[in-house]
């Protein structure tokens, strides 16, 4: 083991497991490691993280060293879907082949694709490693990922993180690994929870029934409730094994904070009752809950790597004027009020490397313009070190729509290149990342894909 591995799985052990500090001085970080990992598979740790001030930069050289200013390409990047196979693997890799024939479909896909994001001029991909509570690494936390072989558990005969990075990194472009925090099915029909129940006997096995006390239904899907400590400090743990054990450029949390829907909210109201004392409602506890996630996990990543990035990539509202005076003049649903996620008080406290928020609207869109949020959150970051990436709405172009018939006007590419001109002349807006990958192949999208290689592909 090296020397740099061995301090990153002492600093996991230190970060992750408190009581188990002192075998792991006495026994060497590898042991502490392991005690972990084993840990995350049996009963919930009292705590995953030590109570350190909040995350900082690095310090500034001496006075004697001058600083070198860090130059930075603008960030032309995407996201990659793996969450019902929507962007990758390939379906058909799944149905029916051989697994050396699933490996190298899956694997040439990949490639593939990599070839072409580079070919756009695309730098950065932003590659979801756990689109559910299972995982698309070798993991000790969780099971495998079904979206691989159309088994929870089944091990897929590689490693697609290693497999994106190395394939990525050859290219000059970046990774950055993608989290969906609290899903953990994408349905609840009764055979998700029969092939859940059958992990029982994997190692690892679903945390749906290693802790079946932390599961609650909202949005229609099996999730874990961000109200009890012991789940915030699991995903703490998943993505610390990642960011210790893979060369990623950095971490990316989507916007499903709190994610409900009219007809299936979720009941935590015994959770509430158990934790939520002293707070004035349950909105402000929920708002709560989704902060002491960002912290402990912008903090664990710093101890851990403090050159990998951290971001989060919510709704493109914070709050609307009409309830705010600090919030945008728009009229969308707003993350404060709707995921309880303060996005905007991340930023202003240093949490975040960069925030991507999702402006998926064209200028004409009165109710949520995409000039007037953009220029927003340009607003936003201003007085900080928080780097801002607008989310653009590439699953738009080319689609008829009534309310924004803008995305269909020649191809769409009159909105895309309005809206890339503005990320690329507004002051502290530092790139764009497009939503997502597979609509870079559609035929609807293709004036698009021509106009982005023209502009971004040199």
């Amino acid at each position: 083991m090296r020397p740099d591995q061995i301090k990153l799985e002492f600093i996991i052990a230190l970060n992750l497991i408190p009581a188990a500090a002192s075998v792991a001085l006495r026994r060497g970080a590898a042991l502490a490691a392991a005690l972990l990992l084993v840990s995350c598979a049996s009963e919930p740790p009292r705590s995953l993280v030590t109570p350190f001030p909040p995350v900082t930069k690095q310090p500034l050289p001496p006075a004697s060293q001058p600083v070198q200013p860090q130059v930075r390409q603008p960030m032309r990047g995407v996201w990659l879907a793996t969450v019902s196979r929507l962007d990758w693997p390939p379906v058909a890799s799944v149905n029916g082949a051989s697994p050396a024939e699933r490996i190298r479909m899956q694997q040439q896909s990949l490639i593939d694709k990599l070839d072409k994001l580079k070919s756009l001029g695309i730098n950065t991909v932003f590659f979801q490693v756990k689109p559910d509570a299972t995982a698309l690494w070798s993991s000790k936390i969780l099971p495998w990922s079904d979206m691989l072989t159309g088994r929870i558990g089944e091990d897929p005969g590689y490693d697609p993180l290693q497999f994106m990075l190395d394939e990525a990194h050859k290219r000059g472009m970046k990774v950055h690994a993608w989290f969906n925090p609290y899903r953990v099915s994408v349905n609840i029909k009764p055979s998700t929870a029969s092939e859940l129940n059958r992990t029982l006997s994997l190692h690892p096995a679903s945390v749906f029934v290693l802790h079946r006390d932390w599961i609650r239904t909202a949005g229609d899907r099996y999730v874990l409730d961000p109200g009890i400590p012991e789940a915030r400090d699991w995903i703490t743990s998943i993505v610390a094994e990642v960011v210790a054990h893979y060369p990623i450029d950095g971490v990316q949390f989507d916007d499903y904070f709190y994610a409900e829907s009219a007809g299936s909210l979720l009941n935590d109201s015994q959770t509430f009752s158990r934790y939520g004392q002293g707070f004035a409602s349950k909105a402000d506890w929920r708002r709560h809950n989704t902060q002491q996630l960002i912290e402990q996990v912008s903090r664990t990543i710093k101890q851990l790597k403090p050159e990998v990035e951290f971001g989060v990539s919510p709704a493109g509202v914070w709050r609307n004027l009409s309830h705010d005076p600090a919030g945008s003049d728009t009229r969308g649903a707003a993350a404060y009020d709707e995921a309880y996620a303060d996005t905007r008080r991340w930023v202003q406290q240093g949490l975040l490397d960069y925030i991507a928020p999702q402006l998926y609207w064209p200028f004409s869109r009165q109710a949520a313009r995409y000039d007037v949020l953009a220029k927003w959150w340009a607003e936003v970051v201003k007085p900080t070190r928080t780097r801002l990436y607008i989310g653009l709405a590439l699953y738009k172009v080319g689609e008829p729509s009534r309310i924004e018939p803008d995305w269909t006007l020649q191809g769409g590419v009159p909105e895309l290149r309005k809206q890339l001109d503005l990320n690329e002349s507004w002051p502290h807006i530092d790139g764009t990342i497009l939503f997502r990958e597979n609509y870079l192949n559609q035929p609807q999208t293709q004036q698009a894909v021509s106009y982005l290689k023209s502009r971004w592909g040199g």
